[in-house]
């Protein structure tokens, strides 16, 4: 194994749903070695899109990891690879999958340009400092044009792109690339799979364009240095090839820009100097700022782990996989080194772990090793009780990285067992999913004797249901999918006592309590520097002691508890403040159970008093239709409810962006293709809850959806 961290890179592939990511990754593992022959998404042969689900549907789904070497001016890399999904309904893996990387290569669709889940991934990797390259990929596609590609990263992301690369031609007329830094142009040779590439001088007929676009890169690649600004001032042709690389590579690794080369992966076109590029553009781990995190003794205390081998060991746990073989922990170690067989501690459960085997990832093939260094993307067998966000590290240094934020589900669908030896089997299948996956919901409703399953999307609910009847071999049946509501109160409601007497013979229970309730939103519980957990806070009062110290937490208990089952509807209380202001105790009934029962009669009563309302989730919807069925399209969304927010003109199709309720938008893919003889397709991602009318909020109740 590589030990040499300056020459570690760990990517992710990341882009908009059918924006070739797969396909750039299995070109890069053809030209890496790691394969002997490419496979392709279309024919279902993809390396990485190994579940036959993503092989039939020929999408990704789950994020598939691989190590793979690649030499660039006679070093030899090692690239850690991560390809992810671009479906809205998996964002979960690629929010796992950046928080581990150190960079990403961004994929656009050369016709397109910055499409919707586009601007999706870019803001994660945003979120997580995640420095990136663009990729403008499809440049063989009729209707590419790098041009507005380009331009789009710069408008609709409002990111500083600078070309490094240009295409020479495009569509079926694609040849090569012009590299705008050596101011070199690279032929492809189609018979040898890309494989062979001829470097030439830039032709007569593309100078010119080459010339502008080279202007452009010096310029901007000056901005970046100041020593550079002032050579550019004086004299813009003394700067060499060599100091824009520098400029570039330390204003990437900064995230003060984004180099964007081209190419087509399906055509064998550009792979190659992606490669080169992540190579001498994205940072090595070691270049990334120390990993902070926090002393699990002293929540308050902030420690940092440097990306150094002879370091204390932490690593982050972001996947886990169900496997024959026993759970494949995949980690991304962050300092230290661990051996096969070393102990190391969850510092989040205090649950100490043995590390049995440690294996480098190639999709689903596995090479053993003895042991892994700081920088490095591993999978482990051997960890019990560690899962997604969990950190695991030196038991006499203990530190609690950075958790993930894990996005709350939209809707959910029952699901029965068949057999009474299915329905053991199914309670079992969705633990090993629930590990697997943080988005996923399961529970089980005493009132209606039904499983629930919970999740991003229609597709991913149907993935998981295909998971479990075909993989799990369970008999399910499946019923139609609902909407996720919350509850919320509208106005205030004060001093609303709740009070819970019971005298049986010998020692009675006895617990009262007096409650505030009132709307609250994530920005003011910052402000006021509360514990927002599942969006309900809860503030203590009290003064002079009419409640002993020791039951505020069992009413803090059962009013968080009657909120997640929600005393308006049954769906799960968000958005509330609950301040306990009063009450009163026995000094011999008084006990911590008859305080969670006070404190869950309060809410009860006080929501009952605050004008209870249901809230809907409600989608962003992105819809590409051909100008003639424009009218037919946003019809239909008035129809639903819905609102449109953006009307753009793209080439020869119009993008329609609107706000829509899930509920309305249950198999809408198909009724869209329908109105549009399959011309039009859409995008959708959870935006936000809203209040629901009033008189849907009456039918939903009386129904008991």
């Amino acid at each position: 194994m590589l030990t040499e961290m300056s020459k570690i890179r760990n990517i992710g592939i990341c882009a908009h749903i059918d924006a070739g990511k797969t396909t750039v990754t299995e070109r890069i593992l053809y030209y890496t070695g790691k394969n002997y022959k490419m496979g392709e998404v279309h024919e279902g042969t993809a390396t990485m899109d190994f579940l036959q689900e993503e092989q039939e549907r020929g999408i990704t789904i789950q994020s598939a990891a691989t190590t793979c070497p690649w030499t660039f001016k006679g070093n030899e890399f090692k690239i850690n690879l991560i390809d992810t999904p671009g479906h809205v309904d998996f964002t979960i893996e690629v929010e796992r999958s950046l928080r581990v990387l150190d960079g990403a290569v961004a994929v656009f669709d050369g016709k397109e340009g910055v499409e919707a889940q586009s601007e999706t991934v870019w803001r994660q990797a945003d979120r997580y400092e995640v420095p990136r390259l663009c990729f403008v990929n499809k440049m063989d596609k009729i209707g590419a044009d790098f041009d507005f590609s380009f331009s789009t990263i710069r408008s609709r992301l409002g990111a500083n792109a600078i070309a490094i690369q240009y295409p020479i031609g495009k569509g079926h007329e694609l040849e090569g690339i012009i590299d705008l830094v050596e101011m070199r142009a690279y032929y492809y040779d189609a018979s040898e799979k890309g494989a062979v590439i001829t470097e030439k001088d830039i032709p007569e007929e593309w100078q010119d364009v080459a010339s502008t676009w080279r202007h452009q890169l010096v310029e901007r690649a000056s901005e970046l240095d100041e020593a550079l600004t002032e050579k550019y001032l004086t004299d813009e042709h003394s700067i060499t090839a060599d100091e824009i690389r520098a400029a570039l590579r330390k204003g990437t690794i900064e995230r003060r820009c984004f180099p964007v080369l081209c190419g087509a992966a399906l055509r064998n076109v550009g792979v190659q100097k992606v490669l080169d590029a992540v190579c001498e553009y994205l940072p090595a781990p070691a270049q990334c700022p120390p990993v902070e995190g926090t002393d699990p003794r002293d929540k308050e205390k902030k420690l940092t782990r440097p990306h150094d081998p002879t370091a204390p060991f932490s690593a982050l746990v972001f996947k886990v996989v169900a496997d024959t073989h026993g759970d494949l922990t995949y980690m991304r170690v962050y300092s230290g080194k661990l051996k096969k067989g070393d102990r190391c501690i969850n510092p989040v459960n205090g649950k100490r772990e043995i590390a049995s085997r440690i294996f480098e990832m190639h999709a689903q093939d596995r090479e053993p090793l003895d042991e892994v260094t700081a920088g490095n993307i591993v999978a482990v067998v051997g960890i019990k009780d560690s899962y997604t966000g969990d950190t695991l590290c030196d038991p006499d240094h203990p530190i609690v990285l950075e958790r993930m934020t894990f996005p709350e589900p939209v809707i959910s669908m029952s699901i029965e067992p068949n057999t009474q030896d299915d329905k053991r089997k199914l309670s079992e299948a969705l633990t090993v999913i629930r590990r697997e996956d943080p988005s996923f919901r399961s529970n089980y409703n005493e009132e209606t004797g039904q499983t629930i399953i919970a999740g991003m999307g229609e597709l991913h609910l149907e993935i998981i249901a295909n998971k479990l009847k075909r993989d799990m071999k369970i008999g399910v049946t499946v019923g139609k999918p609902k909407v996720s509501y919350r509850e919320t109160v509208t106005r205030k409601a004060e001093y609303v006592r709740g009070k819970f007497v019971k005298q049986t013979g010998g020692r009675g229970q006895f617990g009262d309590c007096t409650i505030n309730i009132e709307p609250f939103t994530a920005a003011e519980a910052e402000a006021a520097e509360l514990d927002f957990t599942e969006n309900v806070a809860f503030e203590n009062k009290i003064v002079g002691g009419s409640i002993p110290k020791e039951f505020i937490p069992s009413v803090e208990y059962g009013v968080r508890q009657t909120a997640k089952t929600g005393p308006f509807a049954g769906y799960p209380l968000i958005n509330i403040k609950v301040s306990l202001v009063d009450g009163s105790f026995h000094a011999v009934d008084s006990s911590q159970v008859a305080f969670e029962q006070a404190g869950r009669i309060a809410l009860q009563e006080a929501v009952a008093k605050a004008g209870p309302t249901l809230l809907e989730p409600i989608m962003k919807v992105v819809i590409t239709c051909p100008e003639d069925y424009v009218g037919n399209v946003t019809g239909d969304i008035s129809s639903r409810r819905g609102m449109i927010v953006d009307t753009e003109d793209r080439a020869n199709v119009k993008l329609i962006t609107c706000e829509v309720p899930l509920s309305e938008m249950f198999g809408y893919t198909t009724s869209l293709r329908g109105m549009s003889q399959g011309r039009a397709s859409n995008t959708m991602e959870f935006l936000e809850y809203r209040p629901l009318p009033a008189n849907l909020v009456k039918e939903i109740k009386e129904k008991g959806e």
